[in-house]
Order: C-alpha cells, then sequence, then structure tokens
C-alpha cells in the first residue's frame, strides 16, 4: 500500500493543478512513527499542488506518500510525472521583466522570495530582466528571439503589464508586416501569454483576470498554464497609430485624476486620493462629439448582470458570432455598411473598458457586466450633472446597487467608437483665437473657474495619458492572451468536475 505521512482532510486535487512530484528523503524522525518505526528503510514521494482558499486565493500545499517497496514507490513518482509532462499548456521556459521602481519598490524582491521558488519547484527556465527605465521592456520584445519562450511574465503594475503587452502585440505586427498606424487593419493575435505578478500601485488588470491581486497566486496560475483570451482596443489620430487598451478609457473625470496625479508622484499610491478629491471639487465638464458602432455580435448587454467567469459563455458565442460576420462580409465592407449613432452633450466622463475594472475599492468595477473576449468595449457616458448626484453615481461603484441607474448615465457595448473635443471640431479656426471666443462662456459655466483651466480633459488610456482630444478607438477581439482562466464562479466546484486526479490514482 502507498500511504500519507500528513494527516489531513481528504483532497481532491486535478492533475491539472498538480505542480510538481519528486522524491522524498525520510529523516529519523519521520522514521519513527506509528507501526512503521520497525522498518529498515522507507520509500516515498512528494506531490506539490495548488490548494483554493477563500477570495481566489491559490496556495502551494504538500502530501508525501511512502511505502517499503522502492519499486511500487518508483512507478508512482514515474506515473505521476508522465501525467504531468502530459500538460502541454505548461510553460517550460519563461521570459521575466521586473520593474524595480513600481508601486512600493517590492517588485524584486516579491519575486525572488515569493515566485522564484516556485517556478524552479515547477522545473521552469527563465531569464530574467530587471528594467532600468521606461520603455525597456518594450523596447527588449523587439530585439529578443520572443519565440523560444512559452509566455512572457511582467512583475510590477497596470503601467509595467502594458509596456509588456505594447512590446508584444507591436513585435507580432512588426513580423507580420501589418501597420499598426492603419486604424482598419486586421491586427495578428499574439499567442504568446503574458503572466501578471502584481507589485504596482494599482493591478487592476489582475485582480479582474484573476479575482485577486496576490503574487502567489497568479505565480501558480502561470505554472499550471491557465489560458485566458483578452480583447484589446487600438486608439489612433488622424491614422496614427497612439496606444492600445485593455482596461479603462477615460475622459473627463478619470482623465483629470490621472494628470493631476502625474504631478505628484511623491505622494505614492495616495496621489490618487487626493487627486480624486480634488477632481470632483472641480467639477469639470467637457463638450464633445461621440459616434459609435453599437457590437450587434454580442449575446450580452452591459445591463443583463451576466459576469465575465471561468469558461464564459456569452464571450465563446460572441467570438464565433463576430467571426462568422467577418468571413461572410469582411472587416471593411461591415464597419461601411452598419450605421454610425452620434451623440453630442456635455459630459462630465466618458469611459470605454474592456473588462469590469474591478478592484479592492470597487469590487464590481465600472462595468460589472462586461465582458474580457467578447470583442467588444462598453461605453459609458456621465453627461453634466450636478456635483451631488456625480458622487451618487461614484458611490454606486462600491456598493451592489446598479450604478446605471441614472437618467444622465448612458451605456452601450460597442465595438469601435470616435470622439472629437468641441475645440476640435472647430479647427479651421486658430486654436488661439478659438480659446478667447470660448473663455468667456467658460467662466460663465463655471464661475469658480481660476481662468487657468484647459477647455480640453486628458485620456486615461490604462493609467497613462494620452492627450490627443479627437480619437478613433476599435476593439480586436481576443487580440492576446493572459496566463489566468477568469474568475472562478466556486473554485471548489471546478475541482470537483474534473476526472483526472491524484485520488483517482490513488
Amino acid at each position: 500500500p502507498v500511504r500519507s505521512c500528513v494527516r489531513t482532510e481528504n483532497c481532491f486535487v486535478p492533475i491539472s493543478e498538480v505542480i510538481a512530484v519528486e522524491e522524498t528523503e525520510f529523516n529519523k524522525k519521520q522514521r519513527n512513527i506509528g507501526r512503521w518505526q520497525k522498518m529498515a528503510k522507507l520509500h516515498a514521494f512528494t506531490v506539490h499542488y495548488v490548494k483554493k482558499a477563500r477570495n481566489h486565493r491559490w496556495r502551494c500545499r504538500a502530501a508525501t506518500f511512502w511505502c517499503v517497496d522502492e519499486h511500487l514507490c518508483n512507478q508512482w513518482t514515474q506515473a505521476l510525472k508522465e501525467l504531468l509532462e502530459m500538460q502541454k499548456s505548461r510553460p517550460k521556459q519563461l521570459l521575466v521583466y521586473i520593474n524595480p521602481y513600481g508601486g512600493k519598490r517590492q517588485g524584486k524582491r516579491i519575486y525572488e522570495q515569493k515566485v522564484a521558488p516556485l517556478f524552479s519547484l515547477a522545473s521552469i527556465s527563465t531569464d530574467v530582466v530587471i528594467t532600468e527605465h521606461a520603455n525597456h521592456a518594450k523596447d527588449n520584445l523587439f530585439e529578443v528571439n520572443i519565440y523560444k519562450y512559452d509566455g512572457v511574465v511582467c512583475v510590477g503594475g497596470d503601467g509595467m503589464f502594458s509596456e509588456v503587452m505594447h512590446g508584444l502585440i507591436g513585435r507580432m505586427q512588426k513580423d507580420s508586416g501589418i501597420d499598426q498606424n492603419n486604424p482598419k487593419a486586421s491586427l495578428v493575435q499574439c499567442n504568446i501569454r503574458i503572466g501578471i505578478i502584481p507589485a504596482g500601485s494599482t493591478d487592476c488588470i489582475c485582480y479582474s483576470t484573476v479575482g485577486i491581486s496576490d503574487p502567489v497566486t497568479s505565480a501558480l496560475h502561470i505554472i499550471v498554464g491557465d489560458c485566458q483570451p483578452l480583447d484589446v482596443s487600438s486608439v489612433h489620430h488622424n491614422n496614427t497609430f497612439l496606444k492600445y487598451s485593455v482596461s479603462l478609457l477615460g475622459y473627463g473625470f478619470y482623465g483629470d485624476i490621472l494628470k493631476d496625479s502625474e504631478k505628484k508622484r511623491w505622494m505614492g499610491p495616495m496621489r490618487y486620493d487626493y487627486s480624486g478629491f480634488k477632481t470632483f471639487l472641480s467639477h469639470h465638464y467637457y463638450e464633445g462629439t461621440i459616434a459609435y458602432q453599437p457590437a450587434k455580435h454580442t449575446h450580452g448587454s452591459p445591463r443583463d448582470k451576466e459576469s465575465c467567469r471561468t469558461g464564459c459563455y456569452i464571450c465563446k458565442q460572441s467570438e464565433k458570432q463576430l467571426a462568422e460576420q467577418n468571413k461572410e462580409h469582411g472587416l471593411k465592407h461591415e464597419e461601411g455598411e452598419e450605421e454610425w449613432k452620434v451623440i453630442k452633450g456635455k459630459f462630465l466622463a466618458i469611459n470605454a473598458v474592456n473588462m469590469s475594472c474591478a478592484c479592492p475599492r470597487s469590487p464590481k468595477g465600472l462595468s460589472p457586466a462586461a465582458h474580457l473576449a467578447d470583442g467588444s468595449a462598453d461605453l459609458i457616458l456621465v453627461r453634466k450633472c450636478s456635483r451631488f448626484d456625480f458622487l451618487r453615481y461614484l458611490v454606486r461603484h462600491t456598493n451592489q446597487d446598479d450604478q446605471f441607474d441614472f437618467p444622465f448615465v448612458d451605456v452601450y457595448r460597442v465595438k469601435c467608437f470616435q470622439f472629437t473635443s468641441k475645440l476640435s471640431e472647430d479647427n479651421e479656426s486658430n486654436v488661439m483665437d478659438i480659446g478667447k471666443k470660448r473663455f468667456g462662456q467658460f467662466c460663465r459655466d463655471h464661475p469658480a473657474c481660476c481662468c487657468n483651466i484647459n477647455v480640453n480633459s486628458t485620456w486615461n488610456c490604462d493609467g497613462e495619458t494620452l492627450d490627443s482630444s479627437a480619437i478613433e478607438v476599435r476593439v480586436h477581439c481576443q487580440l492576446m492572451k493572459l496566463f489566468a482562466r477568469g474568475i472562478e464562479e466556486d473554485c471548489k466546484d471546478e475541482a470537483a468536475h474534473s476526472q483526472s486526479s491524484i485520488e483517482q490514482l490513488l
């Protein structure tokens, strides 16, 4: 018989969530247990596996099994190792970028103490690059042989992820001869997965795709080879590529917060609270025109309360439907045929999100029913309203109430949209003259004006500023992939449905 030397409750573990199997040497203390103490020698092996806890947290646990028959012990060890070798989605070699300056400057320590030992246990080889300046990782990805790696891991916050994403997607388009400056270009899918080890001020993308911002949990998702497709939006201005976005593209309120907080980096993460409060009190609104094309291929809507979860049915069906439409009509023909809807107005905030944008402070995010891989974005328009009403809207992000249930809030599921500020619409006139012409009206609208306020806001593109007041945004369905599986409804249920487990073998 093969027996366990640790007294724990029965555990059902899918082979897909076993991390490693290794031979184990017994010391005298271990051998002196119960009826095994008279045995001359024991033979053992240890199974390291994923233990799921509350709030989507994963931990590495170990169970040791022993017997007196060396041949039998070796058979078990070899059988389990062969099963692990059959898990073809698992990475063998990774390229790791560490931002030592992001967040609380703990990236290097987090990787070395919490992540590297797990990668070593799982026999994953790594090439580690410590970034030295902005865009170091992005530039490096255009030079290295990325095709020898099974994935790229970024240790840092959302900014570090954005840098790696831009490098990988840009490299793929370059190698395929795709012009990123063409807003209507069909981009080549990036099949090299990205892993996120959260170590920044904000880890929104990690939280929205894994369910928690925890380095060990993210490392274990990488080890077991999880794969989560992700939509990516491209942002252009006058046929010039600006940025890619996977979470928030915000103009007005969130753009102003970012612009102000960039001047106060010395405050650390507290700068977002300070700038948020200051921006709320200023209560600026911005005038402009939005044109969008509805995402008719999607099977959900922003207000249907169907959250995106592991193995999301809506994402799968929407992807299939979009592929059929593009095959039948072609991308350019489809865009030309479909009607653009136009909205003009004064807005406190214009937000486009590819995912829920959930975080610990806002557990449901800016759009709770947004999906990770359905080929669409949720466009949220917050029109000019009183400061009190706007506060009511913001408070809804922190509770379970419907945050779109206000007469001044509109939300649309779109596949592309364009925005032009009121100032840009008058581009035939001299910019300075326009400023002078509108300045009196602007001050009348804002009695507390300090006479130095811009008539344009800034775009917040995944935590980076974009100053273009006229942009074109297009969603690219499942352009990239993460080492993640989406947020699970109940971790225990998924394990219970697996057919291949250690319990079946032992």
